[in-house]
């Protein structure tokens, strides 16, 4: 593996966020929001001098360590403000992934319905400079998975595997889980000695290496160079590189015919983006074989949360993935119907397990929080990425998030 060091991608060094223009009026909608939400939703909120509202008991809880700073940055920033008044220290958690899936199991409540007008104030629409064009693509994956081959290193397993693990017993490790994941996709796609495959978006080549393992011959292209340096030097080490071919390409430049007997793509339907969708879609379907499969893994979320919310800049995207949307599976198939010769032929949902993977990862990443500062990583960066996995973790766990793992085949 190639160790690099990357300065940490943190958000901006926010002014003071009571200066705003009309913070205080908007600190007052938050604080009166927090205190709805608090009780409706099952967590509480603790004050500096230890005074306590919301849900009793053993519920999860927010400890606001600058309560000012806190509302001003939520009534300012919204839900973008709730995640950078995270990552500036203005409030903590005892168990954060607790608390956010409090808050994703009632994510469509948390603004009333008579407030629902108060969203033009805090939801912005996604920049033209994040829509993943060519050139936009390029930059959207290196700014996540360029930061450094070290940071991923240092809470991934073995595999080096950044995508769901597919568990089988509540003992078995990460490593193998992941690999059960590879392997059924490979196995539902068919691939053997001799078989043609084409992967999009190479990862750190795990995949890759145990395809070419059976004897199959692998062509993979990412656009992120140190996933590119990485996977060569994992196909190396395995003794495979004579049949992997990994390539910095961007999945719209392949131009062979239909020779693939399987075309794989293992979470990077996130990053195409749905103005982009149907081309991603005619790119397999172009590249497939005749009586070749695909096998997709994919994030999704339901088709109504997706209509809601596709348009809008979250924290996501300004922090930790530019440019991403995640589709619901409805949204597939109606891409599928519309633009390729391809369906659905079987689907496998597994979310539960992604949220153990989060868990594994953001304790882990934690573990090694100490480290990652000295190449650095400050503590900025460690608290947005705390909240990121966190975030995702809450997101499968409260079942607002989902992952599948499908194959196509062609129509009959």
């Amino acid at each position: 593996m190639t160790l690099t060091t990357a300065p940490a991608a943190v958000p901006d060094r926010w002014p003071d966020p009571r200066h705003a223009p009309r913070a205080p009026v908007r600190a007052a909608i938050a604080s009166a929001l927090l205190r709805r939400t608090a009780q409706r939703f099952g967590f509480g909120v603790v004050l500096p001098g230890g005074h306590r509202f919301g849900a009793p008991g053993p519920a999860p809880v927010i400890r606001l360590r600058r309560p000012r700073a806190f509302l001003a940055r939520v009534g300012t920033g919204g839900l973008i403000g709730f995640g950078e008044s995270y990552q500036a220290g203005d409030w903590d958690s005892d168990d954060l992934p607790a608390l956010l899936q409090a808050l994703a199991a009632h994510a469509a409540e948390i603004v009333p319905a008579g407030l629902q007008w108060l969203r033009r104030f805090y939801v912005a629409a996604m920049p033209a400079t994040q829509d993943n064009t060519r050139g936009n693509a390029a930059r959207n994956i290196s700014a996540h998975y360029d930061l450094s081959n070290a940071l991923f290193g240092a809470f991934l397993d073995e595999t080096l595997t950044y995508s769901a693990a597919l568990f089988d017993t509540g003992t078995e490790d990460l490593a193998e889980a992941q690999r059960r994941k590879i392997d059924r996709l490979l196995d539902a796609t068919e691939v053997h000695a001799g078989a043609r495959v084409l992967e999009i978006g190479t990862g750190w080549g795990e995949l890759a290496v145990r395809a070419a393992r059976r004897g199959a011959r692998v062509h993979t292209i990412t656009l992120s160079r140190e996933q590119l340096l990485g996977a060569r030097e994992r196909a190396e080490r395995a003794g495979v590189a004579d049949r992997i071919t990994a390539e910095l390409r961007d999945y719209r430049d392949l131009d062979t015919g239909r020779c693939h007997d399987a075309v794989l793509s293992v979470e990077m339907i996130e990053a195409v983006g749905e103005r982009h969708w149907p081309h991603y879609f005619q790119t397999i379907d172009r590249l497939l074989a005749p009586c070749g499969i695909a096998g997709i893994q994919a994030i999704t979320m339901a088709d109504e949360r997706l209509a809601a919310t596709r348009n809008t800049y979250t924290w996501m995207h300004k922090y930790i993935f530019p440019g991403g949307l995640i589709p619901s599976m409805p949204a597939i198939a109606r891409v599928l119907d519309a633009h390729t010769s391809l369906r659905v032929d079987s689907d496998l949902a597994f979310g539960g397990d992604y949220a153990r993977t989060l868990a594994i990862w953001r304790k882990r990443f934690n573990e090694a929080a100490p480290a990652l500062a000295d190449r650095g990583f400050d503590e900025v960066f460690a608290r947005t990425w705390n909240f990121y996995l966190a975030y995702s973790q809450a997101g499968f766990a409260s079942r607002y998030l989902d992952v599948h793992q499908f194959t196509l085949r062609r129509k009959p």
